[in-house]
């Protein structure tokens, strides 16, 4: 049995603020050990026994690709990678992995993760994979439906039918949206209602069929961007005007609510719901959070620098301040370099409206972390003011920045660690630790790191204008 692993990886993750940001989301984040959530979404379906699991196919948005890459390479992952130059929702980008899985003549099951869920349990989660696999097989579009414990109304539900043969898969009887807190415990008092997980299993083909009953105007404008599609690097890269083009839509809302009594007017594929206990979370916000993650006596859960003092049922997280509770209960605490969130728990819904407000004023931490990531390694905005901007520059062994120049600042480099290799004009030159250079502005240059260890560096800009928009490429490496 042939299994594609299909990774959706385009999410903002706005309720996680401010560890996650617009152009660096919570799938990317290391939220539950080493391995980001992109990297355990990928790592859980390795070894599925009974099952020939191809090398994944990852889809997400170019903004975030070289991050996407480096953390495949970091696990030795060989996947592929498939470019949108716009969000269009879980339906169109499903499309396009449906179109990439069959490039080469194959119709591999489909195995749809979201790249940002958290499943404890992988044994279990591969037998469900396995049953739902048998099913997608013969016809089926499957989805998984987490067996609740408590009364959420921050899931959707799905409310299952008859019984599917053995291995306790249901028929979908309906999708209903997020519930109040009394509707909710209704459900989990009937017994017959799941949470809707966003996980499918289903073939290429059959995704393909159904959303040509469905939402034809989805899939021309989908396989429209597919032809003009062309690879880039190790990136499949769509064509973005067919692409921007494609109505906006997910999953559940274009094909898989109308599995139900309709399933026999449209000609559809029967809908199915496999129950699943793995210790599923979707981890949407902050108290999502800390309920999986491990607790002291108190209830606390506090990572990185961080001190509690008769505080209970708290979540703390320092990625490097010193963060001190003292006689709190029930509160997010996170810190990072350039902001501080303090939220009720009852509240972290809310996260969300904070993270609008910043784009609404045009502030930028809601787009990016001080440390941005670039596929040559990463700069960290140490210090800014009037006229000057401090940066730490990391260039990784053989990486290479853009030639380049800025018609409104000047720069001054000193090598702190490693080699660099420098290009100012019709000068080419190297600097090694505790040499320095300085690049007049409107004069063409580039960096680069020739050895095999980090180049670590310190740049001071001054000028008139200090933005990222101000560089005029000549060459780059990377395609930008």
């Amino acid at each position: 049995m042939l299994i594609q692993p299909v990774v959706l990886s385009g999410g903002s993750g706005t309720r996680l603020w401010p560890l996650s940001r617009e152009k660096y989301p919570k799938q990317l984040l290391a939220l539950m050990g080493d391995d980001s959530l992109l990297q355990a979404t990928l790592r859980r379906v390795e070894g599925t026994p009974g099952a020939d699991i191809a090398p994944p196919l990852v889809v997400c948005n170019e903004e975030y690709r070289f991050v996407v890459a480096e953390q495949l390479r970091v696990i030795g992952t060989q996947g592929r990678i498939v470019l949108e130059p716009v969000g269009r929702n879980t339906a169109p980008a499903l499309t396009l992995a449906a179109l990439a899985a069959q490039s080469g003549g194959a119709d591999p099951v489909l195995l749809v993760m979201p790249s940002d869920h958290v499943v404890a349990q992988p044994a279990v989660f591969q037998e469900g994979v396995r049953h739902a696999a048998r099913l997608a097989q013969d016809g089926a579009i499957v989805t998984f439906g987490i067996t609740p414990d408590r009364p959420e109304t921050g899931y959707g539900y799905i409310q299952a039918g008859a019984s599917v043969g053995d291995g306790g898969a249901r028929t979908i009887t309906r999708f209903v949206e997020k519930p109040d807190l009394a509707t909710a415990e209704g459900y989990l008092q009937a017994g017959d209602y799941l949470w809707n997980s966003g996980l499918f299993v289903l073939r290429a083909s059959v995704w393909l069929q159904a959303l040509e009953r469905c939402r034809p105007d989805i899939l021309a404008a989908c396989q429209a961007s597919w032809k003009d599609g062309v690879s880039d690097l190790s990136f499949l890269r769509v064509g973005a005007e067919a692409f921007a083009a494609c109505p906006s839509d997910s999953i559940d809302y274009a094909v898989m609510e109308r599995l139900g009594g309709a399933q026999s007017l449209l000609d559809l594929p029967s809908g199915v719901v496999v129950p699943l206990s793995a210790g599923w979370s979707d981890v949407g916000a902050w108290d999502a959070l800390w309920q999986i993650l491990p607790k002291d006596a108190q209830g606390n859960v506090a990572q990185g620098r961080t001190l509690m003092q008769d505080s209970r049922n708290t979540l703390a997280l320092s990625s490097g301040r010193l963060l001190a509770c003292v006689g709190v209960q029930g509160l997010v605490v996170v810190e990072t370099p350039d902001a501080v969130l303090v939220a009720d728990q009852r509240h972290t819904q809310d996260v969300k409206k904070i993270v609008d407000r910043l784009k609404r004023d045009g502030r930028t931490e809601g787009l990016l972390h001080r440390k941005v990531y670039r596929p040559w390694g990463w700069y960290d905005g140490v210090d800014a003011g009037e006229r000057f901007q401090v940066k730490r520059i990391l260039v990784k062994p053989g990486g290479k920045l853009s030639l380049q120049m800025h018609h409104h600042r000047a720069e001054h480099w000193i090598v702190v660690r490693g080699t660099a290799r420098v290009t100012k004009g019709d000068e080419v030159f190297l600097l090694s630790e505790n040499q320095s250079t300085y690049i007049p502005l409107g004069v063409t240059h580039r960096l680069e790191n020739p050895g095999q260890v980090d180049l670590e560096m310190i740049e001071v800009q001054s000028g008139s204008y200090l933005g990222e928009d101000d560089i005029v490429r000549f060459d780059d490496l990377y395609g930008r």
